[in-house]
């Protein structure tokens, strides 16, 4: 007895087709909309508030960290007198490394000297514009010498922070010992007249003391200081004159 139909319908690829075609519609459809679940989930939990910018500033030693508004990070941030000679006297103490830097240009025979040099200068000069601003920002005095360099001419002259005169003409007019490790005006004169290995002692020698002087102010704008701004730039000071010392005793015991 023959149990299969009569008929058998013929089954075409175009209708074999048509199952898998729609299966593959299905699954599309279901993840776009997937998709779309994820996407308005998404936008949901989007914040619907602005970021907060939030500064931490360092604690002390023995004190915790403290985190600071854009308000309390800007020129009304707190700042004391600390801040005020850190940065005020750094700008006389930079410019006096750049007078030093300029006669290596044309008076170093050694050529890692001439290569510091124009180190020094490529650092100190942007970072003399940088306190500059941090006193004009807060409407404080800027050293004569300084204003004159950044091009705005004298600011408040005699008053706070006014050195009336170029930095190498206060250091001192005798061969002893130098506030902050700046060389006197007879210091700079013996630089200033010598040539070849002799200068490059010389220059080595006043520039090792120097960046020491500036290195001791930034520790104390560091314990001493209150605004965040001043403080990153004693930071700056100390770790990047620190590792200067230590180049340039080396290239002074090869001479």
């Amino acid at each position: 007895m023959d149990l299969l139909p009569a008929r058998r319908r013929r089954l075409t690829p175009r209708r074999l087709a048509r199952p898998r075609l729609a299966r593959a519609g299905a699954a599309l459809l279901g993840v776009l909309a997937i998709a779309a679940a994820c996407t308005a989930s998404t936008h949901e939990e989007e914040p619907t508030t602005e970021a907060l910018s939030e500064v931490v500033q360092p604690g002390r030693p023995g004190e915790e960290n403290r985190t600071l508004s854009p308000e309390e990070y800007g020129p009304q941030s707190e700042w004391n007198d600390a801040d005020v000679a850190f940065v005020t006297l750094m700008i006389d103490h930079h410019l006096q490394a750049l007078e030093m830097a300029d006669l290596a240009t044309t008076r170093a025979q050694d050529a890692d000297v001439a290569g510091l040099a124009e180190r020094i200068t490529a650092a100190q000069g942007p970072e003399i514009h940088a306190l500059v601003g941090w006193l004009q920002g807060r409407d404080l005095a800027v050293p004569v010498a300084a204003a004159e360099l950044d091009g705005t001419g004298p600011r408040n002259p005699g008053g706070a922070g006014s050195t009336g005169g170029h930095a190498g003409d206060h250091a001192g007019e005798h061969d002893g010992s130098t506030p902050h490790g700046m060389l006197s005006a007879t210091q700079m004169e013996a630089l200033a007249g010598a040539t070849g290995a002799e200068f490059d002692r010389l220059f080595l020698e006043g520039m090792i003391v120097h960046h020491q002087g500036a290195v001791e102010m930034a520790q104390t704008a560091m314990v001493d200081g209150t605004d965040l701004y001043a403080g990153e730039m004693a930071a700056d000071v100390a770790s990047g004159q620190d590792a200067e010392i230590a180049r340039m005793q080396q290239m002074l015991d090869g001479l």
